[in-house]
């Protein structure tokens, strides 16, 4: 069982009642239902009263000219699209009627095939109307998905940074009961590289970009959380940062921060005395050929055997990080502390 196609509604605006009679006789056998109107202004009411799906206008009228009319009709919440009616010898108004919004235009004559024309031009405009509507519809439902996978990715980032927080937690509730000082440093050092990781999640959740990070803002926040987890007392070397804004890619941020956590840890362990007052520098520029240099140096005693001191894992997890960001830390030997450097892309 097949349901008809209901009528397509089609106000004619013409003076000429002969020719009107005609186009609403033809078109009405082609499934249009035509209301006529004799000028403007009659037209302009019809439009109040009642809706329709296309337009036809013709542009000498008493009163006001179709040109005049046109702007009425198509500052209209919705407007039907519109086609302009002219004469032969009037290129010039036909133009002046597409550009003022028009979606096509018919030259005007009295015989049969100004009706067949008239038809083929209410059909394609109607056409040109349906797929831009299809195609605003496609994209509102592109922007509506876009938007749910954006809100689904940051409430999930939303809750792995908590969920790094809460092990965070544990492994602080964790320290209050060890006795052994070398599973507490152990425990404080894995709870610094889960703080790093975390830090960079709820810099995506609380902010509107979820593809990169703002690296001034994360080192600023994460170095502040370096400083109260590992050096907490007053003798602990001063921790300051100097860096430039620049954003990188999540993944990015992700790794550099796990590099200043390791690199970092390592200096306030070895870097100086216990009790011993000094200063461990982090520092982010860019640098002319295009990239960026992460320095994390201090003034104590050098690397003596020209490799950084530690169990090994926090080398090992380096050199991981730094080859995510195909690059690798360098050590500079004529520095008089110990200077680590790395040269990564944007």
């Amino acid at each position: 069982m097949t349901t008809e196609r209901p009528p397509i509604r089609l106000l004619y605006i013409d003076d000429d009642r002969g020719l009107s009679r005609l186009v609403q006789k033809e078109l009405g056998r082609h499934g249009y239902e035509v209301t006529l109107a004799a000028d403007g202004d009659a037209g302009v009411a019809a439009l109040d009263a009642d809706d329709f799906d296309i337009c036809a206008l013709d542009h000498y009228m008493p009163g006001r000219d179709g040109l005049d009319v046109l702007p009425d009709i198509l500052h209209r919440p919705a407007p039907p699209p519109v086609v302009y009616v002219t004469g032969a010898q009037e290129g010039r108004i036909a133009v002046a009627a597409l550009r003022a919004g028009a979606a096509d235009y018919v030259i005007k004559d009295v015989s049969e095939d100004f009706t067949a024309l008239l038809r083929s031009a209410l059909e394609d405009a109607l056409l040109r109307r349906r797929l831009e509507r299809e195609n605003e519809e496609a994209q509102e439902q592109v922007r509506i998905a876009r938007d749910r996978a954006e809100a689904m990715l940051r409430e999930v980032n939303h809750r792995v940074g908590n969920s790094l927080q809460l092990v965070s937690t544990f492994m602080s509730l964790q320290l209050r009961h060890m006795a052994d000082e070398g599973a507490r440093d152990a425990l404080r050092e894995a709870q610094a590289r889960i703080e790093a990781v975390a830090h960079v999640h709820r810099r995506l959740y609380t902010s509107g970009d979820m593809e990169t990070v703002d690296m001034q803002a994360y080192l600023d926040g994460l170095v502040g959380e370096l400083t109260k987890s590992l050096g907490s007392d007053a003798a602990s070397p001063n921790i300051t940062l100097q860096a430039e804004p620049m954003r990188v890619s999540t993944d990015q941020a992700v790794s550099l921060g796990v590099i200043v956590t390791e690199l970092v840890t390592n200096a306030v362990k070895y870097a100086y005395a216990a009790g011993e007052a000094g200063e461990i520098r982090v520092s982010l520029a860019p640098d002319p050929s295009g990239r960026a240099i992460l320095t994390v140096e201090d003034d104590g005693p050098g690397l003596g055997d020209g490799k950084p001191k530690g169990t090994g894992l926090g080398g090992k997890i380096i050199t991981a990080m730094a080859s995510g960001l195909r690059s690798a830390v360098e050590f500079d030997g004529a520095h008089k502390g110990v200077r680590a450097r790395l040269a990564f892309d944007l």
